[in-house]
């Protein structure tokens, strides 16, 4: 039962019953009603946002969640085996390969630049799980463009190897005349005696001395630049570019077994031992050029003869006696 409410009326001296008026009564209940339906709302969000009360697609979301950050977690551990194995061939790479020919290490902050300054991961900021999307990226990122390099790197490891083994045919490192066939090494290289003037001055190669028709072997593999008699004193001989600043010249052959322009591999008959030119009798005249300048022969026979034969070699090389050209 409704509760009536009075006023006391000081004219009539009486309590009168205080009458509402029913547009007043329609507001209050409509303010009731929308007070109601908020609350109810906002129970409502409440319920929503709680574990209490779930559809059937937010729980098949937080299984699909949870099953993301397992495969990033398999990911990660992934991709540190990947490091791992990558920082392996990079040391490898720096202090081996690299140390073996001589080439200039690729530092750490050459592998893992470019990943300062804008902020490339912008866009998956803000998310729930931003942080380990973020971190798994750009660990992804930084691995991705150190495999690049890598892979660059060992491209001109491939080079240089290939380059070393073309350099180590072509460096003049056998002896131009087989032991078997010398009857022995006439003169070495520097200051010797004349054999016309009988003044001491520079012998710039080294004498073998051979029979005639002996064969003169190409000491490393190269292309004959020369092949002629138009060389004062060195009567007819050859002239083999190795490359890598190598150049051989061979002096006195009775003839040619090779002419300018062809290639040769070290091993290969070039020509005969003669006595043409400024020569006192049958040898071969050897010298080294290495940059224009020209070297000890004696330093590079290690490519067929003994440790025993080179000490032999070197004694009577070194011998200060008359050469024969």
């Amino acid at each position: 039962m409704a509760k009536v409410k009075y006023y006391y009326d000081p004219e009539n001296l009486a309590f009168t019953k205080i009458k509402t008026k029913k547009g007043k009564k329609i507001g209050v209940i409509l303010l009731f009603l929308a007070a109601s339906a908020l609350f109810g709302f906002l129970c409502f969000v409440a319920l929503l946002n709680t574990p209490f009360f779930e559809t059937p697609k937010d729980r098949l979301q937080a299984r699909e969640i949870e099953y993301m950050k397992m495969q990033y977690d398999v990911l990660n551990r992934k991709s540190a085996l990947m490091e791992e194995a990558l920082n392996s061939v990079e040391e490898r790479d720096n202090n081996v390969y690299r140390t073996y020919f001589n080439s200039v290490p690729i530092t750490d902050e050459q592998r893992k630049a470019g990943f300062g300054g804008v902020n490339r991961y912008k866009s998956l900021e803000n998310f729930d799980n931003s942080e380990l999307v973020i971190n798994t990226t750009k660990r992804l990122d930084v691995l991705s463009k150190e495999l690049v390099i890598q892979s660059k790197s060992l491209d001109e490891i491939a080079k240089l190897a290939k380059d070393k083994a073309k350099l180590l045919t072509a460096i003049p490192a056998i002896q131009p005349v087989k032991n078997e066939d010398l009857r022995q090494v006439a003169s070495g290289f520097g200051y010797r005696s004349d054999p016309f003037t009988k003044i001491r001055k520079f012998h710039a190669g080294m004498d073998f001395s051979a029979r005639t028709g002996t064969p003169i072997y190409a000491t490393g593999d190269g292309v004959v630049t020369v092949a002629d008699a138009n060389s004062s004193g060195y009567g007819n001989h050859i002239v083999i570019r190795h490359g890598y600043g190598y150049e051989t010249l061979y002096g006195h052959m009775s003839k040619y077994k090779a002419r300018a322009g062809q290639k040769v591999k070290r091993g290969d008959i070039i020509g005969y031992v003669g006595s043409t030119g400024r020569s006192e009798a049958p040898h071969l005249h050897y010298e080294v050029h290495k940059n224009g300048t020209v070297v000890n022969p004696l330093n590079f026979y290690y490519g067929n003869i003994s440790a025993k034969e080179y000490v032999l070699i070197s004694k009577l090389a070194n011998q200060e006696n008359q050469s024969l050209d």
